[in-house]
């Protein structure tokens, strides 16, 4: 970043701009070399004016607190290990006239147009390396150059769908382009969060001026990526590494925004040539593939042996014409920065025609001249691997500025280019140009780069109008990248005439398919019972230690009978009740939050925040509550919350064969559960008080005196918590529901032929409805909580495999 003298800008006081200073030597995104604000920007600045600080502040917090509520994140990876961030938006969007997007557009398609015919000479004739446009050498030394897939021709006719370019403004006004992203591009659904936070802030202004939507960019991808499996015969699914991923949230929001399976490696298989994913019917064809992860992960078989988040096979299915994959796989070897050294050659051989925007001049230094043409100029160069895909001003470990360096650096990086020239390339030093940002009641300019996405659809690419900008914390150009603290901004692509207010919903004349409940993939099945089983677990501790902390505060002595007896059984659980909030609860909160997280993509935004609500009260209590009275109100609050989000959940959520899952997993662990305290509290030893106790564990405490005008005794207490089919937290009831639900299940082994798990239901139903509450004995109870366990066993041979 030049850091010449800055210039204030004149003619205007007490207003947003007061302090705002261009510097000199960068273009300035929102005013000219006078000072003066863009025709795009006038209108934009005043409307904020007139809101004035109170009301901006308030705008902006109201963004924020959207992002808080969605669940909006993003993973930053440093010394500390990973963690995950919020995410970090500037408020203030960047403008563009639609007359510059449409040169920009222009410049875009003709560049993926050119890297479609790139690669495919490249994993096809080869005809670039035979005429000596393209060294050999670096293609083959290149990580992202996948031999197995040599001679493949894709099964859709095209290598690339979609792609985004990193764009910079020079100091020339020009838009230059700074990154190429062909392996699996990023921020797209980023992008969709940020223009949501950022019209929630400015509503009143983006309804006013000609903003073009971005919904239709996404409705035509998807329309194509739909059309392309309707060819095969299969269906699309979007596959990523999973939730350690950095970017990971946007994968299932775009899943979620698109209608489109979210699928890890494991969740697929290749079977007799073909992509599969496994799922709760069965195996079924999955044809188009949006990959999200780096191409050399995707199969262990053939590319990376250790890659855990791949599927074997899937080269294969490839090599078949089984499967698309967008982008295809190799493609990422268009990121690699020598490239650029030789893009406008190519485009001469391959296209007949110079770039329409030009990339960041670099040079190979593995070619005698250009390698001479580094060394000379090493003052104004960053110097960096040549098969690096990282962005030049992103990469501070291995890439150097040459005007930084100290007199041994120079000698060490000058001896090491002229040994192994072919490693580095030299790229002229990135100066970028500054947008506002909103800093403390002013606008002040921060470095910003602009990421674009392209879209293949049937008709040809559609660039996406608008994306978005990385803008910097700093005047510092290497802190626009997001692992460094860079933050993200909207891009307003504005017209002088109104625009198309595109959805995502289909017109009266489209047709439709409507999904199948049974394509449901086994792992997603099974996360949403283990998330119905902790649930429920959760709150069945809860109660019991409310119930425990009750009596600690009535009679203040922690070695009466019935509370030693209460600590005794759970203590091989994990829970100790000495802490007010045990960390064997906490545990199995954090395991329904991790199993909620794995199937992001079949959450609603109400759901997780309700759960990650949920689990932030607990951990708050955690340190900060004391045992008895305290713990009594806290434990409240709990169940509260609990029951809020159950709720949320059971009126909500769709009656798809998740749901079933889900429901399936909270009446197994409350039968359990129920079974197992009920043998402890109702066995001929148990302390006095102790079936008072249950009925207030099992919530039945009204129900009770209503339905027996006599005091709890053993036989009561068994009737309405085991053998009641209509009360809820009876036994029997959890028996009648999963014999319900696990009837609705997809057939295995055909249709007419009941499953292991529906058998067992059956017969596990008919024994307890026709028992009586002397048969239940503490023993019959401790048999019957391992039996309905046992039903889980079943599911998962059937189900889950």
């Amino acid at each position: 970043m030049a850091k010449g003298n800055h210039k204030k800008i004149r003619g205007r006081s007490h207003n947003l701009l007061e302090h705002y200073q261009p510097i000199d030597g960068v273009v300035d995104e929102m005013v000219d070399r006078s000072g003066n604000p863009r025709p795009v920007w006038k209108d934009f600045i005043e409307a904020l004016e007139e809101l004035g600080p109170e009301k901006l502040a308030q705008r902006f917090a109201r963004a924020d607190q959207y992002l808080r509520d969605a669940g909006v994140y993003y993973r930053v990876y440093d010394k500390a290990g990973a963690n995950e961030r919020e995410w970090p938006l500037a408020h203030v969007p960047l403008l563009i006239e639609d007359q510059e997007w449409a040169a920009i557009s222009a410049g875009l398609v003709q560049r993926a147009e050119l890297f479609e015919d790139t690669i495919a000479d490249i994993y096809g004739p080869n005809r670039l390396v035979e005429k000596g446009i393209l060294p050999p050498g670096l293609i083959a030394a290149s990580p992202e150059y996948l031999r197995p897939v040599v001679g493949t021709r894709p099964a859709s006719g095209h290598f690339l769908h979609f792609c985004a370019f990193e764009l910079g403004r020079g100091p020339d006004g020009r838009w230059w382009v700074l990154g190429d992203r062909t392996q699996a591009p990023s921020g797209a659904g980023f992008a969709l969060e940020n223009r949501v936070a950022t019209t929630r802030a400015l509503s009143d202004i983006y309804g006013e001026m000609h903003v073009h939507r971005l919904a239709g960019f996404f409705r035509r991808f998807r329309d194509a990526l739909n059309g392309m499996a309707k060819v095969s015969g299969g269906r699309v699914a979007i596959l990523t590494p999973g939730p350690l991923n950095e970017t990971y949230y946007e994968h299932a929001y775009i899943a979620r925004y698109l209608g489109i399976m979210l699928l890890e490696g494991e969740d697929l298989t290749v079977s007799g040539g073909r992509l599969m994913v496994r799922t709760v019917s069965g195996l079924m064809p999955v044809s188009v593939l949006w990959r999200r992860l780096d191409a050399a992960f995707a199969d262990p078989l053939e590319l990376r042996p250790e890659s855990q988040i791949g599927t074997p096979g899937l080269v294969e299915a490839i090599r078949r014409g089984a499967v698309s994959a967008v982008n295809a796989l190799g493609s990422g070897l268009m990121e690699t920065r020598a490239m650029f050294a030789f893009l406008p050659k190519i485009s001469r051989e391959l296209r007949n025609e110079g770039l329409l925007l030009p990339s960041v001049a670099t040079w190979w230094c593995g070619r005698d001249a250009d390698r001479d043409h580094v060394l000379a100029n090493l003052d104004r160069m960053v110097i960096g691997p040549a098969l690096s895909t990282r962005l030049a001003f992103e990469d501070d470990d291995s890439t150097r500025l040459g005007s930084a360096l100290v007199a041994g650096e120079r000698a060490e990086l000058i001896a090491r280019i002229e040994r192994d020239g072919g490693d580095f390339v030299g790229q002229e030093a990135v100066t970028l140009s500054t947008t506002p940002v909103y800093v403390g009641g002013w606008l002040e300019p921060r470095p910003a780069a602009l990421r674009v996405y392209l879209a293949r659809t049937a008709e040809g690419w559609t660039v996406m109008p608008g994306g978005f900008a990385r803008v910097g914390f700093s005047l510092d150009p290497t802190a626009i990248a997001m692992q460094r603290g860079g933050q993200a901004a909207d891009v307003w692509v504005v017209s002088d005439r109104p625009v198309e207010r595109e959805t995502l919903l289909p017109q009266e004349h489209d047709t439709f398919t409507r999904t199948l409940p049974g394509s449901l993939p086994s792992r997603a099945a099974e996360n949403l019972t283990w998330l119905g089983r902790y649930i429920e677990r959760s709150e069945d501790t809860v109660r019991i230690l409310r119930a425990y902390h009750v009596r600690l505060a009535e009679a203040s002595d922690p070695d009466m009978p019935l509370l030693a007896d209460i600590r005794d059984y759970l203590e091989p659980f994990g829970i100790d009740v000495e802490t007010a909030i045990p960390p064997g609860l906490i545990g199995t909160l954090d395991s329904a939050v991790y199993s909620a997280g794995q199937i992001r993509d079949r959450f609603s935004p109400d759901g997780w925040l309700a759960l990650k609500d949920l689990s932030k009260t607990i951990h708050q209590f955690a340190t900060t509550v004391a045992p008895g009275d305290d713990a009594t109100r806290a434990m409240t609050v709990i169940l509260r919350k609990l029951a809020g989000f159950s709720g949320l959940l059971h009126e909500n959520m769709y009656r798809f064969t998740g749901w079933r899952f889900l429901e399936i997993g909270r009446r197994l662990e409350r039968g359990i559960q129920i079974a197992r305290t009920l043998a402890r509290l109702t066995r001929a030893a148990a302390p006095d008080g102790a079936l008072d106790m249950m009925l207030e564990i099992g919530d039945s405490v009204m129900t009770h005196r209503r339905q027996y005008p006599v005091q709890a005794g053993r036989r009561t207490v068994i009737d309405l918590l085991v053998l009641d089919p209509l009360n809820p937290r009876s036994i029997l009831f959890q028996l009648d529901r999963l014999k319900a639900e696990i009837a609705l299940l997809p057939a295995i082994g055909g249709e007419g032929h009941m499953s292991p798990a529906a058998k067992e239901i059956l017969q596990l139903n008919t024994a307890i409805a026709i028992k009586e509450p002397s048969d239940m004995t503490a023993p019959a109870l401790a048999d019957l909580a391992n039996e309905i366990g046992g039903l889980y066993n079943s599911l998962a041979k059937s189900y889950f495999g």
